[in-house]
């Protein structure tokens, strides 16, 4: 657990800490049984009309965790066991990770999962963010391109080779003198796509920066994309393979996540554009039905599922329409399977000329 600046809400943090414990011992010299009231939030409901009022920064209920039933006895007690540890680590101004937290107390824990909601329970409680307990998250993200900033006492000089792969920042909040000459900022979906376009030289060639958060995309990643988009007023694509789960992750970094609803507002970048891989893509670039994949029973499932997600009728249409197509025409592809013809055809033609000719959504 590294130490570093805590930012300045840690002592608002640590007096909410102490309201909150002192609250539960009034309630136990009361002989009245300890309890907590959590807000519930979310990013989306299953209205596929649209005609629904959810909204990321409005509760939409509240969930009461008292000492009456077992279950909720039981996670009262991982969350202030964990909330004892966010103490220490803000009063000794160092930082730890979930899992450096679960190891704190194994034999208790039990599963890293109840931590993971115990941590969601006291950001809730406490109305703050992840980053202002001091647990950060394990970064995966990385970046290349024409970006150039300060974290803490570090200085990426991303231009100065912009093919060259960075780790994305964990503690974006530390991030400053963020400087671009990058005319637009390409978020892919995959590892393997972003060295792809490191091979080819792509940033240099293109004047932007790549971000990918090597699948579901983690906290530091969606957080970083929003700040560079916000404070550098870049447009940002996102290029995903052409199937449900493909799709999911590019909501994610528009829309949030159901998990983290609560703190959708801090990550959510409603600027980004579906680049590709469109469903209707593989008639128009003619890929041969070797490089297409039939949807598989879980694939229609989840693709179901979306479809009913309110934020498309409301704010997506467009995606709603391709995502429909791709259930009726019941197959799926890979980014990669656009090099069927060859290996340069996705940095050379096929994202320049979408974003080129608007070709976005």
């Amino acid at each position: 657990m590294a130490g570093r600046s805590s930012g300045s809400k840690a002592p608002e943090v640590l007096s909410k800490i102490r309201g909150i414990v002192r609250s539960l011992v009034v309630d136990l010299c009361n002989k009245r049984l300890p309890s907590v009231v959590l807000d519930r939030y979310r990013t989306y409901c299953m209205d596929s009309s649209g005609n629904c009022h959810c909204n990321e920064d409005i509760s939409h209920g509240k969930e009461a965790i008292s000492f009456y039933k077992e279950s909720h006895a039981q996670r009262l007690d991982i969350m202030l066991r964990v909330l004892r540890i966010i103490q220490q680590l803000l009063q000794e101004n160092r930082h730890g990770s979930k899992r450096d937290i679960y190891y704190m107390h194994p034999s208790v824990f039990l599963e890293q999962k109840v931590v993971d909601q115990a941590i969601k329970d006291i950001c809730i409680l406490l109305q703050c963010s992840r980053h202002n307990l001091n647990v950060v998250p394990v970064g995966k993200g990385l970046l290349m391109g024409w970006v150039r900033f300060t974290d803490g006492d570090r200085r990426f000089d991303c231009i100065r080779s912009p093919n060259t792969a960075y780790p994305v920042p964990v503690h974006v909040e530390d991030v400053e003198d963020l400087f671009s000459v990058a005319q637009y900022v390409l978020v892919v979906e995959k590892e393997t796509v972003f060295q792809r376009l490191a091979n080819d030289k792509f940033c240099e060639k293109n004047q932007c920066v790549v971000i990918t958060g090597r699948g579901y995309p983690d906290v530091s990643t969606r957080r970083f994309l929003k700040r560079l988009v916000e404070n550098l007023c870049l447009p940002v694509y996102c290029l995903v393979d052409c199937d449900p789960y493909g799709l999911d992750i590019l909501m994610t970094y528009r829309f949030g996540s159901m998990q983290m609803a609560f703190d959708a507002s801090l990550m959510c970048v409603p600027e980004v554009r579906w680049l590709g891989v469109f469903p209707s893509d593989h008639e128009k670039y003619s890929l041969p039905d070797r490089c297409l994949l039939p949807l598989s029973p879980e694939d229609r499932m989840k693709a179901g599922a979306m479809l009913q997600r309110c934020y498309l009728q409301k704010k997506a249409p467009d995606w709603r329409l391709e995502l429909e197509k791709m259930l009726q025409d019941g197959v799926k592809c890979e980014i990669e399977a656009l090099s069927v013809a060859s290996f340069s055809f996705l940095s050379e033609e096929y994202i320049p000329g979408k974003i080129q000719g608007g070709v976005h959504i």
